[in-house]
């Protein structure tokens, strides 16, 4: 258990089943700092939980401190097997990335009738996050996959629709990849309450347009959700909402 991950404050609670299929391989990308993170460790247990078995590829070579990997402890407990950039016991920054990479997606490619193989891959930040996934784009692009793209209204430089645009054509040259849906994962960390969801959805629904692709879902912190604020509910209703536990934290603990 790393000090200063949070992993020893937020242990798994009661999982819920995601309001949305899962391909075989789903992609997760987007700007730094948007809770890409977040948002794959808690679709890989809550996928896990509802009987897939799940593969969560860290490939997050450039931010140390957001990493996948970080909690492996928590995800490995759950049964999620998690493959990640080898570092030899490190966070620092590398180029080295296990060959199990490369095993995990053709696993899921060629899986046979009734097995329920699933990866997650939580890719690096921006364009030079995306590069990573580059090399593997071409196998992936061979068979079913999803790539989501992940927003945040309140994250720098992606705050209209025209930055997030922009921002996602950065990504998609560079993966080799194009999305195929957007994920409105709009927080304020810590600060994060209805309004703070609610006021993000004409943002959401702004992107989904510019670019011209559907919102698969709203990622919620779970407190929120469990509050059963009916007007909440009912302003969320577009979009189907996904109760989320929040595991990453800042070393920095904020």
């Amino acid at each position: 258990m790393r000090e200063g991950t949070g992993e020893e404050r937020y242990q798994p609670k009661a999982t819920t089943a995601p309001p949305f299929p899962l391909a075989p391989i789903t992609v997760i990308v987007g700007h730094y700092g948007v809770g890409k993170t977040n948002f794959s460790i808690s679709l890989a247990l809550d996928a896990v939980a509802q009987g897939w078995e799940v593969t969560l590829v860290d490939l997050d070579v450039v931010n140390p401190y957001f990493r996948s990997s970080d909690y492996r402890e928590l995800l490995e407990e759950a049964g999620v097997r998690v493959v990640s950039p080898v570092f030899a016991g490190t966070t620092l920054d590398s180029p080295s990335l296990s060959g199990a990479v490369y095993t995990a997606i053709e696993d899921a490619i060629r899986q046979g009738t009734g097995e329920r193989k699933r990866v997650i891959v939580d890719a690096g930040g921006d364009d030079v996050g995306a590069t990573a996934l580059g090399r593997f784009a071409p196998r992936i692009a061979e068979r079913d996959h999803a790539v989501w793209y992940v927003v945040n209204r309140y994250r720098n430089l992606t705050q209209t629709p025209e930055e997030a645009a922009a921002l996602l054509a950065e990504i998609e040259a560079k993966a080799g990849l194009r999305a195929t849906a957007i994920v409105n994962n709009s927080h304020l960390k810590q600060d994060t309450e209805e309004e703070t969801v609610i006021e993000s959805l004409g943002f959401a629904r702004a992107v989904s347009a510019a670019l011209g692709l559907p919102i698969v879902c709203t990622a919620v912190p779970k407190e929120i959700v469990d509050q059963k604020n009916d007007s909440f509910s009912e302003s969320c209703a577009t979009q189907n909402v996904y109760p989320v536990q929040v595991y990453v934290r800042t070393p920095w603990g904020t």
